[in-house]
Order: structure tokens, then sequence, then C-alpha cells
């Protein structure tokens, strides 16, 4: 387990939880250790350790149970963690006998823009998916004559440069590609790797091309039909 990936563990607990957390262990004691071992608890037995003052002080409680302990959360982060483990030991088994347990051969494409918040949820999904398929993937940012070096809003640049550097990170690689026609960069790039599952953002059409974009979108469906790819909306 890498620092990136714990990064990446440390976002879905975000979204479960809506906080940050801080109490953990430093990445470099995971990074060191031999094997990592999740022990399971229900929610119950949890949620009886908490009441009993085994987790946090007595004061500190009623306020646990009331925000990050609460037994939805609880749930949903057991089941995170139970889906680690089964991907520890898939990828080790995969590692140890490849020959009986078969090499998968998908390949991850992530289309970002410079948009601020749903690229690095497109990047981290692509990352999760070539971590579950013992695969690697590759980012795509296509740019358009809107987004010329010229004509490119600081705050835009910014945040591409973030998402370029994320993709380093989580150790995908990053493809740019100038191109007024985005769907048609897309299939050069799956043809180029031999993609099987798309990750992307919602697609908008906007008035006036609105009609010309649906028939874009349309080709570029029936394009990973014919050829087998998934694609992953991400909101």
């Amino acid at each position: 387990m890498n620092i990136q990936h714990i990064e990446s563990l440390k976002e879905e607990i975000r979204k479960i939880t809506g906080i940050d957390v801080q109490e953990r262990i430093p990445d470099k004691v995971i990074q060191e250790a031999d094997e990592v071992v999740n022990i399971d608890l229900t929610s119950d037995e949890l949620i009886s350790r908490l009441k009993a003052g085994k987790i946090y002080t007595m004061n500190k409680v009623q306020t646990a149970l009331d925000h990050f302990f609460r037994a939805d959360h609880i749930l949903r982060l057991r089941e995170l963690a139970l889906k680690e483990v089964a991907l520890s030991v898939e990828n080790q088994v995969a590692n140890v006998s490849p020959e009986t347990y078969g090499i998968k051969g998908d390949k991850i494409l992530a289309c970002i823009s410079s948009n601020r918040g749903t690229p690095r949820h497109i990047i981290r999904k692509a990352y999760r998916l070539a971590r579950h398929y013992n695969s690697s993937f590759v980012a795509l940012y296509v740019q358009t004559r809107k987004e010329t070096p010229e004509k490119i809003d600081l705050a835009s640049q910014r945040h591409l440069i973030h998402h370029f550097e994320l993709v380093e990170e989580l150790g995908g690689k990053v493809e740019k590609v100038v191109s007024n026609n985005i769907t048609d960069a897309i299939i050069q790039i799956c043809r180029k790797y031999d993609i099987t599952n798309v990750c992307m953002g919602q697609p908008s059409f906007k008035i006036p091309n609105s009609f010309w974009n649906i028939i874009k979108y349309r080709k570029f469906l029936h394009y990973l039909s014919l050829n087998r790819i998934d694609l992953v909306i991400i909101a």
C-alpha cells in the first residue's frame, strides 16, 4: 500500500463521513510494514467498545456517536475495509501465481478537463479501477481552441497542473491532445492504448451546438459499444 493509495482511501472516508480523518497511523509505518491485517468488528461491537470508553474518553463518546461513529458510517467504512482486504489478497495471488490466476488485460482511460472538482474524482476512480485490475491508467486532456495558452485563465491552468500532478503521483500517464473534437480525440487514444474502460464526467450539451454535440456523442457511444469498452460516468 503506497502513500498515493492511502490518500485515495482518505478521500473515500471523507466522502462517507464528511470528516477529514487526522487520527491515523503515519504513512511511513504502513509503507514499512510486511503485511497489513484488517481486524473486523461488527457495528454493534464497535459501538459497544466506544460506549465503554475503550476508544475515546467518556466525555467524547456522545460526540463521536453523533458524527463519525454513526451506524450507517460504520457499515460503509467496514465495507470499504473488507474490499481493501479482498483486493490485497487478490493482487497477492495474481503476483504469486499469474499462470493459474490469469492476468487481466483491462486498460483504463480517465478523461479530464481544467475544471476544479470533477476531474480529480475521475482520476481517482480510474486509479482504483486500474488497481483492481492490476493494471495502469492513462489520463487524457483535450485542449480545444478555447483553452489555448493565451486564452485559458490562470485558475484553470493551476487546476490542470494539479490534475496532471495527481495522475503522475498515482502512477498514471498523461496524454495531451490538441483538438476541437473531444470525442474523436478520446476514440484515438482508446485505439492507441487498447482501452477497455473509459471514465469521464457527465456530458453537457449547450445551445446552439447541442444538436451536433449529441450526434458526436452518439457516434462515440457506438464506437464504445462495437469495441466492448465500458463507460463510467462520474457525477
